[in-house]
């Protein structure tokens, strides 16, 4: 039987696909049995801390998740496996989305400096939220309030892809001209921002009047002026769209929004019960 250059490009085409599929599993096998190895020594060191003993269980498992998330990240790229393209929230017109990207995009990070920033805004802020509205409705705002972030995002880019990008069918990136499909899977979220400036807005709600010092302010100010000073400069950094700049400001205002109306939700619906408010 005599077969064609075009099948045996076929027949060459499936079996290193097919090979790249058991190399992904194996490197994949190998960068869980990694991160079984070091969870059991990540949870053995910060067990004997009397500071994450005592902190919320909430908050003490978001930032211990969003840790390993962040090491094991950096042990997938050492396996050549870039877990941002499974994990973090692709635009829903790009090939590589899913819609469970809206939730583990949340506990992805763009580096070290990102996620510490992150984890200290939770640590600083959210054991205190937990503490008042207890575990079960600290987690749901949390978890809800990123996901409505990430959906802002979503709506922002589908706008821009609407009015700009749409009507071409490349993208020069300033160092190559790609296809527009690959352009719109190279726009990706990460981080848990959007959940973290919802924790803020809570907290500036919760406790308008409490002092705060800000650096590199000398004076304390109160809190409900600290969140609507970020929420303005998130707005404004926005509306700029100034080239570069790759945060994802209206994320961040997708979740002070999502938290304002569940906190006012919920203001609502607790009505007389002054401790969750007052």
């Amino acid at each position: 039987m005599l077969t064609s250059p075009k099948d045996k490009n076929n027949i060459s085409n499936k079996n290193i696909k097919k090979t790249q599929q058991i190399i992904e599993k194996e490197l994949i096998g190998s960068l869980f049995h990694a991160l079984k190895q070091n969870l059991f020594v990540l949870l053995h060191l910060v067990s004997k801390y009397s500071e994450f003993k005592m902190m919320p269980t909430v908050t003490k498992n978001l930032i211990i998740i969003n840790v390993l998330v962040f090491f094991g990240t950096l042990v997938a790229q050492r396996y050549g496996i870039d877990l941002t393209n499974y994990l973090g929230l692709h635009f829903f017109l790009a090939s590589d989305f899913n819609p469970a990207q809206l939730i583990t995009y949340m506990f992805m990070h763009g580096g070290f400096t990102h996620l510490f920033f992150n984890m200290f805004a939770v640590w600083m802020f959210g054991r205190i939220l937990e503490q008042v509205w207890g575990p079960k409705r600290f987690l749901f705002y949390y978890l809800a309030c990123g996901i409505g972030a990430g959906l802002i995002q979503e709506l922002v880019q589908y706008i821009h892809y609407e009015t700009v990008l749409s009507a071409y069918d490349s993208v020069n990136t300033g160092y190559s001209i790609i296809p527009m499909e690959e352009y719109l899977n190279m726009m990706t979220t990460v981080g848990a921002s959007g959940a973290v400036y919802a924790i803020l807005l809570g907290f500036g709600m919760l406790f308008p009047n409490q002092p705060m010092f800000v650096f590199p302010l000398p004076f304390p100010i109160k809190a409900k002026y600290f969140v609507i000073g970020y929420a303005l400069i998130e707005l404004f950094s926005g509306l700029a769209n100034n080239p570069g700049d790759n945060v994802a400001h209206f994320a961040h205002l997708g979740g002070m929004i999502f938290g304002f109306i569940l906190i006012m939700y919920w203001r609502k619906k607790d009505r007389g019960n002054g401790y969750y408010y007052n």
